[in-house]
């Protein structure tokens, strides 16, 4: 039901790629690139929440989502993954979905705590001998007091008890027994978002549901749920060939900016948590003025504005303006190198930092990408067909709220190495600073362009997703503005942002190889009787 995003760039196959949702955009019947407009009304509520409505009337359903303006980015360290693990508590009810007694479900979160906090001064005691040498790490479980395990148990009995009082998942089986369907949340680097379809005559229900979890939410199994993440993590990440790596990539990668840590978090802090610190996140990051809410499909604007008013300005408006990210990449100085032994195809993958969302520059960098990327590209023309050092290659432009990176990469065919595919890579990027993309060349990606967008806008729901996505990226406007933009990239752009930005000082280097076989193990010699 619920999923996070990661930060890692890959080919299409992998289903790696963070798609930007940035193109120019048709409604079904017009003609791509002609400039037509997606029709979205506007408005503020009273609390300061803004609603967007797009009304179409090609199907009786209205996707409904709502976007909450806090991603990885937004989190500290100490606090890595909160925003993920909050998509998670978001499904876990209210005062009356969720349990079959709220009364005594509060009084055993009450007690959870009390309890937990009893654990963490334990905690902080096996910490400081750990620190000082004189005690074993307390993460692991054979190591804990014999007083933590006491109240270990104690917590244990709670859990049980508060599980006996609840309805698993209720949401789900309230839109679903109502015809409501893809019903599902992301987290990403810079936005949380929350959608599902439902059809036109439940649009007050979904209203009534989705103000309900935002006005009168119950983080039931708070502590417990940090552990399915934690869980979901291993599975993601850390049993996966490069999952590990990857995420040691992109810590290097970025030095001073937030986006350096995973968006799920890392594991010590996920285990370090409290309740205390989750409603403090809310109480900033889901107030009304950080959210948008999104209306796509068969509805009558003045009804839906009605509804939403009705459910959704009950809402108070939150004490403080959630605050922005403040501190920006560094630039850098001088290429950085990583080398790492797994069990993948040896490959290389290069990160050069770029610009952010919105920026004029990210237009002529999406259209490089297309230039490189897919089997037509320059790219898997030159390495994979041409001189075959290569069976796969990549590149993507991902331009995030706060910064952006270009990404290339390409798996070494066998024989060959990940070093001679790497500069092979750079032989293709300086044709491009040196020589301007041809135009029918460039004409090619543009049309590729407009007819994606034209095909993403047949139905409510990648409508939805589009603008959930570039409103959490900067402004929804995006989905109007972007692809006459995009059009008006010339060769000289493309070759002037090939030039300022892929330069050595710029990139972050990957190689993958496999690890080396073991050594035979010497033959015992011989002893005499």
């Amino acid at each position: 039901m619920k999923e996070f995003q990661a930060h890692r760039r890959r080919p299409a196959r992998r289903g790696r790629v963070l798609a930007r949702f940035i193109l120019a955009l048709a409604l079904p019947g017009a003609l791509p690139g002609a400039g037509q407009q997606v029709p979205v009304e506007e408005e503020h509520l009273a609390n300061g929440m803004r609603v967007l409505l797009v009304p179409r009337h090609d199907e009786p359903t209205v996707a409904g989502g709502w976007v909450a303006h806090v991603g990885s980015a937004n989190e500290r360290p100490g606090v890595t993954g909160i925003t993920h693990l909050f998509e998670h508590m978001m499904f876990k009810g209210t005062r009356t979905i969720g349990t079959t007694n709220y009364a005594r479900d509060l009084e055993i979160i009450a007690a959870q705590e009390r309890v937990r906090e009893a654990m963490r001064q334990e905690e902080r005691q096996m910490r400081a001998a750990h620190l000082q040498g004189a005690g074993a790490d307390p993460r692991q479980p054979e190591s804990r007091t014999a007083r933590y395990r006491e109240l270990e148990k104690e917590f244990r009995r709670l859990v049980d008890e508060q599980r006996a009082l609840l309805v698993k998942n209720e949401f789900d089986r309230l839109y679903s027994g109502e015809g409501g369907s893809g019903m599902n949340a992301f987290t990403t680097q810079d936005l949380t978002a929350y959608f599902i379809v439902v059809p036109a005559n439940k649009l007050e229900l979904w209203a009534w549901m989705e103000s309900e979890r935002l006005l009168h939410p119950v983080f039931r199994e708070f502590y417990a749920e940090r552990d399915v993440v934690l869980e979901e993590r291993r599975l993601r990440i850390e049993s996966t060939p490069l999952g590990k790596f990857e995420e040691q990539f992109n810590a290097m990668f970025w030095e001073s900016s937030p986006y350096a840590w995973p968006v799920i978090g890392w594991p010590s802090d996920l285990l370090a948590i409290s309740k205390a610190q989750a409603d403090e996140f809310y109480a900033t990051y889901y107030s009304p003025q950080n959210i948008t809410l999104i209306l796509v499909g068969d509805f009558a604007p003045a009804a839906a504005r009605a509804l939403v008013r009705k459910y959704f300005e009950r809402i108070p408006r939150g004490p403080r303006t959630p605050p922005d990210v403040v501190t920006p990449e560094v630039a850098q100085a001088a290429e950085k190198r990583m080398y790492a032994e797994a069990e993948t195809n040896p490959q290389v993958d290069i990160l050069w930092h770029t610009v952010p969302f919105r920026h004029r520059d990210s237009y002529a960098l999406e259209i490089l990408s297309q230039i490189l990327a897919t089997r037509t590209g320059r790219l898997y023309k030159g390495l994979v067909l041409g001189s075959g050092r290569a069976t796969e290659t990549w590149a993507q432009q991902v331009s995030w709220k706060w910064e952006g990176f270009f990404n290339i990469g390409g798996e070494a065919r066998d024989g060959h190495r990940p070093e001679q595919v790497e500069q092979e890579i750079y032989a293709l990027l300086a044709a491009l600073q040196r020589e301007p993309v041809p135009p029918e060349e460039l004409q090619k990606v543009k049309n590729h362009f407009a007819a994606t967008a034209y095909r993403r806008l047949s139905s409510n729901y990648p409508i939805l997703l589009h603008l959930i996505r570039n409103d959490g990226a900067g402004h929804w406007r995006e989905i109007n503005e972007a692809g006459p933009k995009i059009q008006a990239v010339t060769a000289a752009d493309v070759q002037r942002v090939a030039s300022q930005y892929f330069t050595r000082e710029n990139r972050t280097v990957a190689i993958y190889t496999r690890p080396a076989a073991a050594a035979p193990t010497p033959a015992a010699t011989p002893q005499k009787p």
